[in-house]
């Protein structure tokens, strides 16, 4: 049996760290597709040129934090115990065998000093993904819009119950207006001003982490209820991450639908298709979405109904004659609008009383039946037209491909199932920075399988014209 001895460890070698990272390696290949230089312009207004001591270069510090989010480590303090002895990292971060790495803190106190409050993180990411455009791996004809939670670093046990006020929703006005216009068509009087309710704006009941405040209670189907932020992801057909919005988690996915879409529908005005699921399934989505001139492709979603009674799908709107039809071929006539943009359709009770079906339709005490239908209610009966389409099956099946796959592999192999940071600006540095990476590990791939392509297609060119040579001769 062969064994090696002790003495083999203290062998000296000449050997060039170019040798020692492998030809294939990830590191190797993110190099080559991206010059990293265009930081320093990036950074230039944020660093004195004659103050204080030499700093660590730039390039070098975020890099390290790439290295990070690229291999999913943990923290700050383990990715420099990393790159302390991982050849590859040190060739990367341009390191010689005996160089210094910098401090495990260097990076927390130059995001305190200087990149706190600015936008540097959202440029390097859009640079990043620039490079993939200007390569054409983006295809945006159809986007994919999705939301996932991230742990907060903060205990659930430990929160304060606080009352906060109800934010007002930025499209009440252009809703109000519409409200208006079908009261007055109805021969309705006005509703009153919403100016004479601002001495007691309506608030709500919540639960704030006392150890990090900007997050929020997150509770869905079975996950456990737990302190969290929520990402806002927009990706294209390639699993490109076009943008990213962060929330608390106790905000419900379709507020920050207008942001997102707004940004993203600005930057690529080729969309075609939105795919999204039915959280984000509201009558101003809808509108916006349609009213963009663009169609989105969503699932079926189940009535809100109680078990054994009717659904209301089962309750038919006759536009002719402005009512609605019960299941009982009884007629729902028209009352009002209310303020939230719903038209009110009521039951005579004098019919349901005697109805052999009320047990199925209400439950009312004066046996009224009452059934709502908003105001933009055309633009979800246009978007179930769209769902039963070939097309936007085809385009809503591609979410698990898309949107889906990208959520499993943040949180899998890039660390973002929880978070090590307090508060929202540095969770959003954690979240594009992970995007960021995601993209671009995808952009030099794609880039050197590329100029793979272009060989084989040189060697097969000169092939058939040394064969059609000698074919003439």
């Amino acid at each position: 049996m062969l064994q090696k001895r002790e003495k083999d460890r203290g062998q000296v070698q000449l050997l060039c760290m170019d040798d020692l990272v492998p030809q294939d390696h990830l590191l190797r290949t993110i190099d080559a597709a991206l010059d990293f230089s265009f930081i320093y312009n990036e950074v230039q207004a944020l660093y004195a040129d004659e103050l204080g001591r030499p700093s660590v270069d730039p390039v070098v510090l975020f890099k390290i934090v790439l290295i990070q989010y690229l291999y999913g480590i943990r923290s700050m303090r383990q990715t420099i115990r990393e790159i302390e002895v991982n050849m590859a990292y040190r060739w990367f971060l341009g390191l010689d065998f005996h160089d210094a790495v910098p401090h495990f803190t260097t990076f927390g106190k130059n995001y305190v000093r200087r990149f706190a409050d600015t936008d540097i993180f959202e440029r390097i990411f859009a640079r990043i993904l620039g490079e993939a455009i200007r390569c054409g791996f983006v295809d945006a004809s159809a986007i994919f819009i999705d939301a996932t939670h991230i742990k907060a670093r903060a205990n659930k046990k430990k929160g304060v119950d606080v009352e906060v006020a109800l934010a007002a929703k930025h499209y009440q006005e252009q809703l109000d207006k519409e409200i208006e216009a079908d009261r007055k068509a109805q021969g309705k009087k006005p509703l009153k001003s919403r100016d004479d309710d601002d001495e007691n704006p309506p608030t709500k009941h919540i639960k704030q982490s006392t150890t990090d405040p900007e997050s929020g209670m997150f509770h869905k189907g079975e996950h456990e209820k737990l302190f969290a932020y929520t990402a806002h992801v927009v990706c294209d057909k390639n699993n490109f991450v076009l943008d990213c919005d962060l929330s608390p988690g106790n905000v419900h996915d379709s507020v920050m639908f207008d942001g997102l879409y707004g940004r993203v529908t600005e930057k690529f005005p080729e969309i075609q298709g939105v795919a999204v699921d039915s959280a984000y399934k509201t009558p101003w989505i809808m509108k916006q979405v349609f009213d963009s001139g663009r169609l989105p492709c969503m699932p079926y979603k189940a009535p809100m109904t109680k078990k054994g009674f009717f659904k209301k799908y089962e309750y038919v709107y006759d536009e002719y004659y402005d009512c609605v039809i019960c299941p009982e071929n009884q007629i729902l006539k028209y009352t009002t609008t209310n303020r939230e943009g719903y038209r009110e359709f009521k039951s005579d009770p004098k019919v349901c009383k005697h109805c052999p079906s009320r047990a199925q339709c209400t439950e009312s005490k004066n046996h009224q039946k009452i059934v709502a239908l908003h105001v933009w209610n055309d633009y979800l009966e246009r978007a179930e037209d769209v769902r039963y389409s070939p097309w936007g099956k085809m385009i809503y099946g591609r979410r698990k491909e898309t949107i889906e796959r990208v959520f499993g592999d943040a949180k899998e192999k890039h660390a973002m199932r929880y978070t090590q940071y307090r508060g929202r600006a540095r969770l959003r540095m954690q979240v594009l920075l992970t995007f960021a990476c995601m993209n671009l590990k995808k952009l030099a791939t794609w880039k050197r399988k590329n100029g793979m392509i272009s060989i084989f297609a040189c060697l097969i060119c000169c092939l058939t014209t040394q064969r059609a040579a000698y074919a003439t001769a």
